[in-house]
């Protein structure tokens, strides 16, 4: 009997990476450095306090009156009918809620359902940076090449002039992000009708990302883009739950576009995600009965941002504008010339505090000696925080 070879080791497979400057996350990196230090944790864009137990109460009830089977692949009608209700009210637009709104599993699928439904290999899709983490790696998957035009710091001032120039006859897609994540900057009407002008004769397509939508302060209306004929009818409008009623861990959010864009839209979420839990959707569409939780949450936000603004103002941190969403940057060039990487580590490890550079919102290094503090906390983490820091 002849005998069997000595096994080998396979060699690992050669897979060449999709996404191959994609590593861990810097959100990743420094909540796992805050975990590590017992820093508060100020990086990570999420709260530290519960959500409204009526929003529990809503969806328990809705798993207890059965609804635990597949919902129709767009999203309830209950919910969408509600989606299309709160936009109406709040924006002025009315989508329809069979053909024009679509529920998906949070923001970030729906950005990169988006991207996938328009861009095709060689399409040149605009970002504005400092930007958020998935975008560009959506771009990349869709086998698009994205086109960086740079906001203005310190005030992140959009430089429209730039943004005109980059558009070429191969611009499919503008990504625009109002409020702003990272800077906490908004975009004001005049800028709207700013990017009217400028997209007015082209073919390009705009993905408004508005998952902050509800947290713009000092009184300011949320300008979004479905409040501009224009700009809605070539435009995917992204918004999210998890934001807006504290529950980010449930990943629900939706888009509004018109019928032919979500037609398209709804190609590809058939096949990304199908659709989302049916349980939370009905839980959602009762509790947005009530407008005042989100109509509210400005205000709320604003108590918190004006308290966390009011103690690093005892600080060597200098404060930069904060318009919108649940972030704070400051300047750090008072107290250190580190870059902002090592800045942020060394604040996690010595401080006790943690924070986001910005520079990781950017596609190669930059330098503003800027971080990013998340004030969605409690009034007790905020104060636990703002002690430590005044230490510097």
């Amino acid at each position: 009997m002849n005998a069997l070879p000595e096994s080998t080791n396979p060699a690992p497979f050669a897979l060449a990476s999709r996404l191959p400057n994609v590593g861990t996350t810097i959100f990743t990196v420094m909540s796992a450095l805050a975990a590590q230090h017992g820093a508060v944790n100020l990086g990570q864009g999420f709260p530290d306090f519960e959500c409204d137990a009526r929003i529990i109460d809503a969806v328990t009830k809705a798993m207890r009156d059965g609804h635990n089977q597949y919902p129709p692949m767009a999203g309830t009608l209950a919910l969408r009918e509600a989606i299309a209700g709160k936009i109406e009210a709040v924006h002025g637009r009315r989508y329809d809620a069979q053909a024009e709104i679509t529920v998906t599993a949070g923001a970030t699928q729906a950005l990169l359902t988006a991207i996938l439904s328009t861009v095709h290999p060689g399409d040149e899709v605009i970002v504005l940076e400092p930007t958020y983490d998935s975008y560009v790696p959506s771009i990349e998957l869709a086998g698009g090449k994205p086109v960086f035009v740079t906001l203005n710091a310190p005030d992140y001032a959009i430089p429209f002039d730039a943004l005109a120039a980059a558009i070429t006859p191969r611009t499919r897609l503008l990504i625009i992000n109002s409020p702003h994540n990272p800077t906490g900057r908004v975009w004001h009407a005049d800028d709207m009708r700013k990017l009217e002008a400028i997209v007015r004769d082209t073919r390009v397509l705009i993905v408004a990302d508005e998952v902050y939508e509800h947290m713009v302060y000092d009184g300011a209306p949320h300008e979004s883009v479905a409040r501009y004929s224009e700009l809605a009818a070539r435009s995917f409008v992204v918004s999210s739950f998890g934001k807006t009623f504290h529950v980010t861990g449930w990943k629900v959010g939706y888009v509004a576009a018109p019928a032919a864009l979500t037609e398209e839209f709804r190609k590809v979420h058939q096949f990304n995600v199908f659709t989302v839990n049916t349980p939370m959707q009905i839980g959602l569409a009762n509790y947005l009965q009530d407008p005042a939780p989100y109509l509210e949450l400005a205000a709320f936000y604003q108590r918190k941002r004006d308290f966390f603004r009011a103690g690093l103002a005892h600080t060597r941190f200098k404060l930069l504008p904060c318009e919108g969403t649940y972030f704070q940057c400051v300047d750090y060039s008072a107290i250190s010339d580190l870059p902002e990487a090592e800045f942020s580590t060394w604040l996690t490890r010595e401080i006790g505090v943690a924070a986001i550079p910005v520079s990781a919102f950017y596609h190669e290094p930059h330098e503003s000696g800027i971080v990013r503090f998340c004030f969605a906390k409690r009034e007790t983490t905020l104060a636990t925080a703002l002690e430590r820091l005044a230490r510097l």
